[in-house]
């Protein structure tokens, strides 16, 4: 019995430097994991954000007033599809930035519930193209890639009609003549024939 006890006594310490090597394996991968973790979410931020952007946005007055085409979007902090757009709204701002008004409305701010109802937003992103005098001249409701956004934008200052834009006010007129047929095998007639 006392070499069982003496191996009891030996293999004890044995496993508890093993468990302590063991836990500090874990705590420093713990902390790698989680330094890499706070640096990875900094490099993913995006340069441009919807607060930024809010922030350095024309407020809405001055834009309806300087003679300036203008683009207004509606957004929301939460909109996912509005911060992925932030960056491309940013560039296209600063590249436009002396020919163009960059005006962001935050849907969330009752504030601006007159031009929410005014334009129908009833989806975000809602961009709203405005023409120097302050009148809609189309509207793109959504995820707008920024080739896309880049037309829209150039063919406003140049005061070309908006290629990827759905021009305000219009509404596509369908009329389908329909003609009854006189067949006898029509079920629109409606008729009440016995088929033996």
């Amino acid at each position: 019995m006392n070499t069982d006890s003496s191996n009891l006594h030996q293999q004890k310490p044995e496993s508890t430097n093993a468990t302590r090597v063991r836990n500090f394996l874990i705590a420093m991968v713990a902390i790698a994991l989680s330094v890499a973790l706070i640096l990875g979410l900094r490099t993913q931020t995006p340069q441009a954000s919807l607060a930024k952007l809010d922030e350095a946005s024309t407020p809405l007055e001055v834009a309806l007033s300087n003679g300036k085409p203008t683009i207004m979007e509606f957004y929301a902090d939460w909109c996912t599809v509005c911060q992925k757009m932030a960056p491309d709204i940013k560039e296209l701002e600063v590249e436009y930035a002396d020919k163009v008004n960059f005006v962001m409305l935050n849907v969330d701010n009752t504030k601006w519930l007159p031009e929410m109802l005014k334009y129908r937003v009833d989806g975000i992103p809602h961009f709203v193209f405005l023409g120097k005098e302050g009148e809609t001249i189309a509207q793109a409701i959504g995820d707008q890639p920024r080739t896309i956004m880049n037309s829209n934008i150039f063919a406003l200052v140049t005061g070309s009609s908006l290629p990827y834009a759905q021009a305000s006010g219009q509404v596509s007129k369908f009329t389908a003549p329909v003609k009854p047929t006189t067949s006898k095998d029509d079920p629109r007639l409606h008729s009440s024939q016995v088929v033996n």
